[in-house]
């Protein structure tokens, strides 16, 4: 092998777009820049995030103010409600992994909180990291249990 016999493999280059060169080429006459306008321009370049004088975005949005570290410490719950609780049999122990085979949490390492929405038809003792209110008034109310586990 020599170096005058290299050649790239095929289809790994592409030939370079030659413009400006006749109308026969396709890409002649305006150089597949359109009609006038700020772009069509020699030179011209636009900063990004330059909306043509109007006031940009960035700019017409209300900024936040003082400590942002909100999102790092907030805990997003998994929410599922006490009607759904209904597919499974009486005096069962729901837990995550039970949840999840359901198909009524989309994942097993985030937290899960019970909403009363809906009625509960059964006795079950529900695990799970947050109950509401009304979740808990309507499984204690079926006589069945609450367990609050740690988040």
């Amino acid at each position: 092998m020599r170096i005058h016999n290299l050649k790239p493999s095929p289809k790994s280059t592409k030939k370079r777009k030659r413009v400006g060169r006749g109308e026969g080429s396709g890409h002649g006459k305006t150089s597949g820049r359109g009609h006038k306008g700020q772009k069509a321009r020699s030179g011209s370049s636009i900063k990004p995030g330059f909306e043509g004088g109007q006031m940009p975005l960035a700019r017409r949005i209300p900024k936040l103010r003082g400590y942002g570290n909100r999102s790092l410490h907030r805990i997003t719950y998994q929410i599922v409600n006490v009607e759904s609780l209904n597919l499974f049999k009486n005096r069962q122990t729901i837990t995550n992994k039970l949840l999840y085979e359901e198909g009524l949490i989309k994942k097993l390492d985030r937290p899960i909180k019970i909403l009363g929405n809906g009625n509960l038809d059964k006795k079950l003792t529900v695990k799970a990291q947050a109950f509401s209110k009304s979740a808990r008034e309507k499984i204690e109310n079926k006589e069945g249990k609450v367990e609050v586990l740690n988040v």
